[in-house]
């Protein structure tokens, strides 16, 4: 069986690669294209620097977009409370880093404390 080739919108992640911002927009949807065409601040630059020089890196900005320049890296995003690390894959461009991680957890009811219910007076608290 044939491995699938990635495209993004008809690209592959070479040309999306070479590509200059501006053209990478316009391919994006369109809250990452305005985000992207109203320039980046200082915490998005700094990343982008970081990850040309270094393979990983730690980041609190979670509404930072995945650009091609960061396939096979790895970001460890904060959730607010840990660094959750995600390992950038091709289908990942042009979400944010704060969609890859969840910032609260599964709810895991237990049994009912006592009082809660009539009946619980008469349970044990052991």
């Amino acid at each position: 069986m044939a491995k699938k080739i990635f495209s993004y919108r008809g690209k592959s992640i070479e040309e999306l690669q070479k590509m200059s911002m501006k053209e990478l927009a316009e391919l994006l949807p369109s809250r990452s294209r305005r985000s992207i065409m109203r320039g980046f601040d200082d915490g998005k630059k700094k990343i982008i620097e970081k990850l040309a020089k270094k393979n990983s890196i730690e980041t609190h900005v979670r509404d930072m977009i995945v650009l091609p320049q960061f396939v096979g890296k790895t970001i460890n995003v904060h959730n607010g409370k840990e660094f959750i690390p995600v390992i950038v894959q091709e289908d990942m461009i042009g979400m944010f880093f704060g969609e890859l991680t969840m910032t609260r957890k599964k709810v895991q009811h237990n049994a009912p404390g006592v009082g809660a219910t009539k009946s619980s007076s008469n349970l044990s608290v052991k």
